[in-house]
């Protein structure tokens, strides 16, 4: 990983030229975990990637093996293959000479996270949402018994 030098800015010197190199690392690191992300969600628009991941799921598969239930030649297997590896979520196996595939979880465990913190917020909108809803017909009830 390259960090770019910079000069000290203002009369802070070495502490300035420190936030910013901190500064730059971090959003390197964000950048990364923002473009692996974008990529898992990529690799998993595509019906045939994902049925590849449930098929990765049960076990290791070379690429014949994966291309069996698909109509598609094997150089259109490997394509998508190349998108989940790029993605990560699909990693070589042990063995050199068949070249088999696996599933690597952790792209997916991080969507996973991403979505959950997405689908908190959501329940709290709508949980606040109910609230007012509930509110307004208790209101409504109150002013039709006073039209009594």
């Amino acid at each position: 990983m390259h960090i770019l030098t910079l000069k000290p800015v203002g009369s802070k010197g070495s502490e300035d030229l420190l936030y910013c190199r901190t500064k730059m690392l971090y959003n390197q690191i964000v950048m990364n975990e923002t473009e692996l992300l974008n990529a898992t969600f990529a690799a998993l628009a595509d019906p045939t990637r994902r049925a590849i991941l449930a098929r990765l799921a049960t076990g290791e598969a070379t690429v014949t093996e994966l291309a069996e239930p698909f109509e598609m030649s094997q150089p259109a297997i490997s394509k998508h293959l190349k998108v989940l590896e790029r993605a990560g979520l699909v990693v070589p196996g042990q063995d050199a000479q068949r070249r088999p595939r696996k599933l690597n979880p952790k792209p997916l465990a991080d969507a996973s996270i991403w979505i959950e913190t997405y689908r908190k917020q959501w329940e709290a909108a709508f949980a606040r949402l109910d609230v007012v809803l509930e509110e307004l017909k208790a209101e409504k009830k109150d002013r039709k018994r006073r039209q009594r």
